[in-house]
C-alpha cells in the first residue's frame, strides 16, 4: 500500500479527530504509569516527548518471550533482521541494519535495568519484566550519543518484601516449550532488604526445515535467563539496589534458503549466540537539604557467536557446479563499564511555581574484541582479528520552570567527547589498519508544556541529538569508505496528552519533523562474483535527511469487561542529496525513501475480561512495506499479523492458549539483492521470512 500525500494527511486528520473517543483502562496504564528512563521519574502524561510505556500486564498478554513479540505494540519502531533475535532497531527510520562490519555506534539506545545493551539487544527477554519504555525522538540530553533516534528501557521487576512465589509453564508446537519461576521477599525482619530471583529457560524449533540435514531446529531458541536482584534500605536517607543477571541465548541461525521459502539447504547451519553476564547498582542518597545524589553503576560482558553458511546451499545442490562452499563466522566479545552520577534538586515545579533541576555526569568504557573467519571449502581465505575500545565522557544538566500556573518550560544541554582506538589485523595477508577518531559533541533539548486543563497537556519540544563518527572495519571494505563523519539530528515535535476525568479513556498524539545532518547511511555492494562473502556492509555519509510524521495512542475500557487499543505510526522519510557512489550500481538517491522506514504501522487489540475469570484478547497488527537497502530498489511486502490469546483464571493458577501469527502470514524481515547462484551469478532477490504461526499453551501457578 503507498499512501499519497493527500491520503497521508487525510490519516493525521483522522487519527487527531478519534483523539476524543481513544482510551486507557484506569486500572491497567497510564494513569498510574511512570516514565523511569528520563533524568528524573515523570507521569506519562506531563512528558514533553513521544513516548510508549508497555507495563507488565500487557506484556504478558501480548508477548510471549522476547521484546521482539511486542514491537509491534511501538508506532514507528523497526527492526532488521539478519540475526535470530533482534539487535539493530529503527526509530523513525533512522537506525542500524547490520554490524557484519564497522565500529560498534548504535542510534537506537537500548537498556535493560540501566545496563547498556545497545546494538547487542538480544538478552531482551520477558519473563517477570516489569515494564518497557520506549522514547522517539533524540535522546541528546539524558543519553548522547547512543540514542540520536530514541531509547529503549527494559525493567525487570523489583525486589519487595512480600513473600512471592510462583511458576510458569509453556507449551506449544514447532518444538516449542518453557517454564520459569519467581522467589522473593523479605532478608531481614524490619524489611529494610528484599531479594527476589527469577530463572526462565524457553526452546523451539525456529519455523525452518533443513531438507539436507533432514533436520527442523537449524534456526531453533534455545535461551536461558537468571536475574537476581536485591533492594537494601541500610537507613532513612539511603537506599541500594543490586542488580546481576545471566542470560545465555544459544539460538541457531539458518534463515535464508535459494527459493526464499522456509525449506533450507546449508550445510553447514549458522549460529547466533550470545552469552551475557552483567550488573548494575542504584544509589540514591537524600540526605543533603537541597539535592538528592544519585548514582548508577553498571558492568556487561557478552560473549557473542554469529555465523552463517555463505553459498546457502551444498554440493550436492549445487550439483556440476560444486564444490562451491563457503561458510562465515564472526568470534565477538564486548566489554562495556559506565558510571551515572547526577544531583536532582529536591524542588520540583508545581502548581505554585518552583524550580527544579539536574547536574550530571556520565562515563562509558567499552572494550570490543572482533575475530572474522571467511572459509571456501573449509579453508580460510580471510582471518581478520579486531580490537575496538571507545570512552565516552560526558557532562549534563536540565532546568525545569513553572513559568505561568499552567505552563513549565524545560531547558536540558549535553557536552560528550568520545575518543576511540581500533587496530586490526589480517592473518593471511599481514595487512593491517589502525584509527584513532575523537569527536566533541553536543544536544539538548527545549521543551514547554501547558496543562489546558487537569486531563488536557499541550507541549512542544525542539531537541538536538548526535551520534559520533567512525570506521568500518575489514580489509575488503574500499579504501575510500573506511571513516565517516559523525552525524547531528534536529527535531521538533507537538504533541497532546489527554484522558477523560472518570479515567475511561486516554490518548497521546504526536506530530514530529527531523532534519539530519551528515547522515550516516548503511551501503553495501558485493565485490567478487562468485564469492557470497564479498558482499560488505559499511557506513557512508549522505548529504542530509528528512523524516517526518505521526505518532498516536488510543485506548478505551468501552464497558467494565470490554477494553479497545490502538496505535498508529505515519512516517515520511527521504535521502537528500545522497549518492550510492557504488561502482556496480551507481545510483542517485536524492529524495528516495530510507531504508526500513515503513510509511506507515498499526495495532489495534480487543481485551475481554469478566469476574468468572475468563479473558480474551486479539491483537491486529500492519506494517508497510519498504526497501531493504540503499544499494538496491528492493521492497518488502506490507503484511497485517493477528495474534490470539484466551484463558481463565481463578485463584491461584491461570491457564491460556495462544496463537501467534494466527494466519501463518509469510513476510519478509530483511532482504538483499546479489549473485549467489552459479555459473552466472545473476542478481536475485533473497529475503529472511519471519516466524511461521505459534499455536500452545500457558500455565501459571502462584504459590502463598
Amino acid at each position: 500500500m503507498t499512501i499519497l500525500p493527500g491520503s497521508w494527511w487525510r490519516l493525521v486528520g483522522a487519527a487527531l479527530a478519534c483523539a476524543s473517543v481513544s482510551a486507557v483502562r484506569a486500572d491497567d496504564i497510564d494513569e498510574v504509569l511512570v516514565v523511569t528512563s528520563r533524568l528524573r521519574e515523570v507521569s506519562v502524561d506531563s512528558l514533553p516527548g513521544s513516548v510508549t510505556v508497555l507495563p507488565r500486564k500487557i506484556v504478558e498478554e501480548a508477548g510471549l518471550q522476547h521484546f521482539e513479540d511486542v514491537m509491534s505494540l511501538v508506532p514507528n519502531l523497526n527492526w532488521s533482521a539478519g540475526t535470530a533475535r533482534p539487535r539493530y532497531f529503527q526509530l523513525r527510520g533512522i537506525g542500524e541494519l547490520e554490524q557484519y562490519q564497522g565500529a560498534p555506534d548504535p542510534s537506537v539506545g537500548f537498556l535493560i535495568d540501566d545496563i547498556d545493551f545497545s546494538g547487542v539487544g538480544m538478552p531482551a527477554t520477558t519473563f517477570d519484566v516489569e515494564q518497557i519504555e520506549v522514547l522517539r525522538g533524540p535522546q541528546g540530553t539524558a543519553y548522547g550519543a547512543n540514542a540520536l533516534a530514541g531509547l529503549v528501557s527494559i525493567r525487570t521487576r523489583d525486589a519487595r518484601p512480600e513473600f512471592e512465589l510462583r511458576g510458569e509453564a509453556t507449551a506449544g508446537d514447532s518444538g516449542t516449550w518453557g517454564g520459569g519461576g519467581v522467589i522473593g521477599g523479605a532478608i531481614d525482619r524490619a524489611g529494610t532488604a528484599a531479594f527476589r530471583i527469577v530463572a526462565h529457560h524457553y526452546e523451539s524449533d525456529g519455523f525452518r526445515n533443513n531438507a539436507f540435514l533432514a533436520r527442523d531446529d537449524v534456526n531453533g531458541y534455545d535461551e536461558d535467563t537468571l536475574r537476581a536482584r536485591v533492594r537494601w534500605a541500610p537507613s532513612e536517607v539511603l537506599d541500594l539496589g543490586f542488580t546481576a543477571m545471566w542470560v545465555d541465548v544459544d539460538d541457531g541461525y539458518d534463515a535464508f534458503s535459494i527459493d526464499n521459502s522456509r525449506v533450507t539447504l546449508s550445510d553447514h547451519p549458522g549460529v547466533d549466540r550470545q552469552r551475557s553476564a552483567a550488573g548494575a547498582v542504584h544509589l540514591t542518597y537524600t540526605g543533603a537539604t537541597p539535592f538528592e545524589v544519585r548514582s548508577v553503576t553498571t558492568h556487561a560482558d557478552a560473549k557473542i557467536g554469529y555465523g552463517f553458511d555463505g553459498d546457502w546451499g551444498n554440493d550436492a545442490a549445487w550439483g556440476v557446479y560444486a564444490p562451491y562452499d563457503y561458510t562465515s563466522h564472526f568470534a565477538r566479545r564486548r566489554r562495556s563499564t559506565s558510571e551515572d552520577l547526577r544531583l536532582v534538586s529536591k524542588g520540583t515545579p508545581d502548581a505554585r511555581g518552583g524550580l527544579g533541576w539536574i547536574a550530571g555526569a556520565y562515563a562509558l568504557d567499552v572494550d570490543e574484541r572482533n575475530d572474522q573467519r571467511d572459509a571456501a571449502s573449509g579453508a580460510a581465505y580471510r582471518e581478520l582479528a579486531s580490537d575496538y575500545r571507545a570512552r565516552n565522557l560526558a557532562l549534563y544538566g536540565e532546568l525545569d520552570w513553572r513559568a505561568g500556573a499552567r505552563t513549565v518550560l524545560s531547558l536540558g544541554a549535553r557536552a560528550e567527547r568520545r575518543d576511540a582506538d581500533y587496530r586490526d589485523r589480517e592473518a593471511l595477508t599481514g595487512e593491517s589498519s589502525a584509527f584513532s577518531p575523537a569527536d566533541t559533541m553536543w544536544g539538548g533539548h527545549a521543551s514547554l508544556s501547558f496543562e489546558e486543563t487537569a486531563q488536557r497537556t499541550w507541549y512542544t519540544t525542539l531537541s538536538r541529538g548526535y551520534k559520533a563518527g567512525g570506521f568500518n572495519i575489514g580489509s575488503a571494505v574500499p579504501e575510500g569508505r573506511r571513516q565517516f563523519d559523525p552525524e547531528a539530528l534536529w527535531n521538533l515535535e507537538a504533541g497532546l496528552a489527554w484522558r477523560a476525568p472518570d479515567a475511561r479513556w486516554s490518548t497521546r498524539t504526536s506530530l514530529f519533523y527531523m532534519r539530519r545532518e551528515s547522515q550516516q547511511v548503511a551501503a553495501s555492494q558485493q565485490l567478487v562474483p562468485g564469492d557470497p562473502l564479498s558482499y560488505v556492509f559499511f557506513t557512508d555519509n549522505a548529504a542530509h535527511g528528512r523524516n517526518f510524521g505521526l505518532e498516536a495512542s488510543a485506548n478505551w475500557a468501552v464497558t467494565a469487561r470490554l477494553d479497545l487499543a490502538a496505535t498508529l505510526g505515519l512516517l515520511e522519510t527521504a535521502y537528500l542529496g545522497y549518492r550510492t557512489g557504488n561502482p556496480v550500481r551507481d545510483a542517485a538517491l536524492d529524495g528516495r525513501e530510507q531504508a526500513h522506514a515503513p510509511k506507515y504501522q498499526y495495532s489495534l487489540a480487543v481485551r475481554y475480561h469478566d469476574s468468572s475469570g475468563f479473558f480474551a484478547r486479539a491483537d491486529v497488527q500492519g506494517v508497510d512495506d519498504f526497501y531493504f537497502d540503499t544499494s538496491h530498489d528492493q521492497r518488502s511486502g506490507a503484511y497485517t499479523v493477528v495474534n490470539l490469546r484466551i484463558g481463565y483464571g481463578r485463584g491461584r493458577w491461570q491457564a491460556a492458549a495462544f496463537a501467534r501469527n494466527l494466519f501463518d502470514e509469510q513476510y519478509a524481515m530483511r532482504g538483499f539483492y546479489f549473485g549467489i547462484e552459479p555459473p552466472d551469478f545473476p542478481d536475485k532477490r533473497y529475503v529472511q521470512l519471519a516466524d511461521g504461526r505459534l499455536v500452545g499453551v500457558t500455565v501459571n501457578y502462584r504459590f502463598e
